[in-house]
Order: C-alpha cells, then structure tokens, then sequence
C-alpha cells in the first residue's frame, strides 16, 4: 500500500488539478487520509509545495560561474570585490487605512486600499568580504546613475586598490558611458554572471532582506520618504553587517540540459 501510495502520489490528479491532497489520494485509493499523511511525512513528499529554477543557456555558463564565485570566495589579494546591482521601481505606498497591531491570535493586519507616490530605483553594492552595503537611490535606472553610482564606489577605496564588481547582462552595465568610465579607471574590473543566472550575484540577497525588512511591509508618504527610509535602513545594517557564507555540498543535484527535462 505504501508503494501505492507513493507511486499514485508521483501521477498528476484528475479533474485538471495540479497535485493531490491527502484526501483526495485517500478517496482513490480507498484509504485514510492519515494513512496517506504518514506516507508522506516518511517519505519527504509535499505535493502542496513546489520550488522554481532558472536554468541559464548561456555556453560559457561553468566558466562564468566559476570566475564569479571564486571572485566572491576567494578575491585576489589587495583587491576588493563588489556584487552590485539596482532594484527597480521600488513604489512610494501609503496606506488609506491605519495598519491595526498584531495581537494574541491575530496578525499585524493592513488595509487593502493604498495612495501610490510614485517610484524609485536603489543602486546597491555588497562588498563580499565585510557584507557592507553601498547604496544609492535614483528618479531611475539608466547608464549615467549607473556611471555615477561607480563612481561612488571606487571613491570609497583607495586609488591604487583594484575593485571588482558582478553584475548581471542587463545592457545597461554595457553602455558607451560604463566603457568610457572603465577606460578612465582602469582598476574598475566588472564581471558578468552567466545569462539567466543573476542568483549568483550576492546582492541579490541581499535585496530579499531589505524587501521582507523594510519594503514589503512599509509606510512611505512620498518618494523623498522612501529614499529617507531606505538611507536609514542601509545606515543601520552597516553598524554589523555580515558577508554571505556560501556552501555547495551535492554537486549532482545541478540543473543541467538533460536533468532540466527529467525533474519531477
């Protein structure tokens, strides 16, 4: 019954459904519910759950990959490495409604309707080995913030100090202007991660923790608010800020061409 369970568990439903619940894989099989639960639970199934991948097609994707984690592991010596990148149209919301606090049995609750103020870009560069933020907010995302927003980084090091820094294809790290500004600053290095895989870019992480610390949940009642909330956000984090500790323990579980097509 258990192999039963399991294989039926591997089939997709009837009735044009996605995944099975324990008692609609019960009913099929003619079993409990809790029996079905207790399968699962052994065998690590969570059909209600699922999990999302991008698998990059870029040729070079190993060597790419290679050059930006090892950047990122190990930097070369007297250098510093940036993983930089701009989180856009970040919106201005103002709630209609008082937010109601949280309270034994009840969640923080907001109200549904909002006045929206518009919207900014945030230019941030994580400095790998201390897990410092530089940041910058900006109207938006165009080649001269981005030009502008270097500039300000490389002036945070002294001029001798060779800088990395990862960013992603966007073509707006491939402009005229980024190329006049590297050939001005010939100890400014960027690195492209692989098409489609700008998870490897440390940053991004990063912006997950501002988006669910401050973002997500936030007041803002205008754009000069926003920016002010964000500066602040990025002052405090940088009184004790921690570089990101990669680990990479099962070499087989890679998204490959031929194990893309053969996932479950």
């Amino acid at each position: 019954m258990e192999a039963r369970i399991l294989s039926k568990t591997r089939q997709r439903p009837p009735e044009g459904r996605t995944h099975w619940s324990t008692r609609k894989l019960a009913k099929v099989l003619g079993v409990s519910h809790m029996l079905v639960a207790r399968v699962w639970r052994r065998a690590g199934l969570q059909p209600h759950r699922f999990a999302r991948y991008m698998r990059s097609d870029d040729p070079n994707v190993a060597q790419t990959a290679a050059d930006v984690i090892g950047l990122s592991l190990h930097p070369p010596q007297h250098a510093v490495v940036f993983a930089a990148d701009e989180k856009t149209a970040i919106q201005a919301l103002d709630r209609l409604d008082p937010v109601l606090p949280l309270s034994p049995g009840r969640a923080e609750r907001h109200g549904f309707e909002y006045d929206r103020h518009g919207t900014l870009s945030l230019y941030a560069a994580l400095n790998t080995s201390t897990g410092e933020i530089i940041g910058q907010t900006v109207p938006r995302h165009t080649s001269e913030a981005l030009v502008e927003f270097l500039g300000d980084m490389v002036a945070t090091q002294s001029r001798r100090r060779e800088i990395h820094v990862i960013v992603d294809n966007l073509s707006a790290h491939k402009t005229k202007g980024v190329t006049a500004f590297l050939e001005a600053h010939p100890q400014v290095q960027l690195h492209f991660t692989p098409t489609d895989a700008s998870w490897l870019n440390q940053v991004e992480l990063w912006f997950a923790k501002i988006e669910r610390d401050l973002l997500a949940r936030g007041i803002f009642t205008s754009i000069p608010d926003l920016a002010r909330k964000i500066r602040r956000y990025i002052t405090r984090y940088n009184e004790d800020p921690k570089p990101v500790r990669w680990t990479y323990s099962h070499p087989a579980h890679r998204i490959t061409t031929h194990s893309a097509n053969t996932l479950h």
